[in-house]
């Protein structure tokens, strides 16, 4: 494990969020002797646009020198893989966070090579997620990067106990942090969404609707209008929505506007199993992906078949929780990435949702040139090509295994059916 003192006169690529964190941890070692460079992934986060006012923090905390990292495409092509896998972690959990920590790794290594640095810091606590995340990211792409975690070293548990002491030392210092102690919860951002949690959202008899949306509004702030919005999607991408051309981050973006105004994907609540083994209480934002990720499932539910549903809902599990811990540069997560590449190619066509008061329900869909749906088969008005007669013999079939297990009495009703 890597300690203050080890650090001592050697240089640390701090991932720097300009929050009290990064404040904190770039004076304190600073103080203790280690050149800190602070690196600052520009992944369209909604709550900080201004890079040069990050630097500025930065800098008057200590920081020897400030690299901000270009990161747009990279987190919006990743967010785009969460949504063609349909990977949501418990629920409707978008993994936003747990994939931008892969996009921040994957940012910051090559820029840490040119400048001959080979330790990463991060303030990610003892407890939760960001700690293993930002561990094995680094660990798989750069086995040769030593990490550096302050949450971790006991000289700096020792200092600080937790945002009140981390607060009062940056106050003493005259650091520029906006952090307050009655600050009713935190919030970290990106391009794909907001994670809020810790403060008030700690109490479980506290209401998640106290949160403040900040890439939209409640369900019920929503329009009391309904919208359409139109998505295509080719071989598995948005190369559109409502008709005009997008890239993906201009998907992801275009989806966060429209979505949030109308509170799709806002404000979900979730208690969550940390890889850590502790539960955590959150409250999650992400308009676009919802937006996005609802139309995509509505064409798949039209493209594949029966069997392929089924190994593309454990492969999504899969991955799902492969991204949550950490996992998403490792085999297991390629081999899953490749055996979702057929499915990925065929879904092509044009979803139309109507976004209402936090839903966005199906409205419908056109030019989908691999669809299974067939109106003519499914109809009960028209034969088509699958006669209802022809279920005779396939019965007969099924009968044979369900009346041996009767016969062997291998059939136990559950008590309801008890009569």
């Amino acid at each position: 494990m890597t300690t203050v003192a080890d650090l001592k006169g050697k240089t640390v690529a701090f991932a720097a969020s300009g929050g009290l964190d990064s404040c904190t941890v770039t004076r304190w070692l600073t103080d203790h002797g280690v050149k800190v460079v602070c690196f600052t992934a520009d992944i369209a986060q909604p709550d900080e646009t201004d890079f040069g006012t990050i630097e500025k923090r930065m800098r008057a905390c200590g920081a020897a020198d400030f690299v901000a990292i270009p990161l747009h495409d990279m987190i919006a092509e990743s967010g785009l893989e969460v949504i063609q896998f349909q990977a949501c972690y418990e629920g409707r959990y978008w993994n936003t966070t747990g994939i931008g920590r892969h996009v921040i790794v994957a940012g910051m290594i090559p820029e840490m090579k040119k400048r001959g640095i080979d330790v990463l810091g991060h303030g990610a606590t003892g407890r939760g997620n960001d700690q293993v995340r930002f561990q094995l990211c680094t660990n798989m792409l750069a086995p040769e990067v030593s990490i550096y975690a302050p949450w971790r070293d006991q000289a700096f548990l020792n200092r600080f106990r937790g945002r009140s002491e981390m607060i009062d030392y940056c106050n003493t210092h005259k650091l520029p942090i906006t952090a307050t102690k009655d600050a009713p919860y935190s919030t970290d951002a990106n391009l794909l969404g907001l994670t809020h949690e810790a403060g008030k959202l700690e109490h479980l008899t506290v209401g998640p609707w106290f949160v403040t949306p900040g890439m939209g509004v409640k369900p019920t702030d929503a329009p009391d209008k309904p919208e359409t919005v139109k998505v295509r999607f080719e071989k598995g991408r948005p190369v559109a929505v409502n008709g005009q051309p997008t890239t993906a981050f201009q998907s992801i973006q275009q989806a966060n506007a429209i979505g949030g105004r109308h509170g799709v994907g806002i404000c979900t609540h979730l208690v969550e199993n940390r890889f850590v083994g502790i539960k955590s209480r959150g409250v999650y934002e992400a308009p676009g992906m919802e937006l996005l990720g609802t139309a995509y499932n509505y064409l798949l539910q039209l493209v594949i078949d029966r069997r392929s549903r089924e190994l593309f809902d454990q492969l999504s599990l899969f991955v799902a929780k492969q991204i949550y811990q950490g996992y998403g540069f490792d085999l297991a997560t390629h081999m899953a990435r490749e055996a979702m590449r057929p499915v990925v190619n065929m879904v092509t066509g044009t979803v139309s949702l109507t976004l209402y008061k936090g839903n966005a329900t199906f409205e419908s869909a056109t030019d989908v040139p691999h669809q299974m749906y067939s109106e003519a088969n499914a109809s009960m008005e028209a034969i088509g090509a699958f006669d209802h007669a022809d279920s005779e013999g396939f019965l007969r079939v099924l009968q044979v295994s369900a009346r041996s297990l009767a016969a062997n009495g291998q059939v136990t009703p559950p008590a309801w059916a008890a009569r």
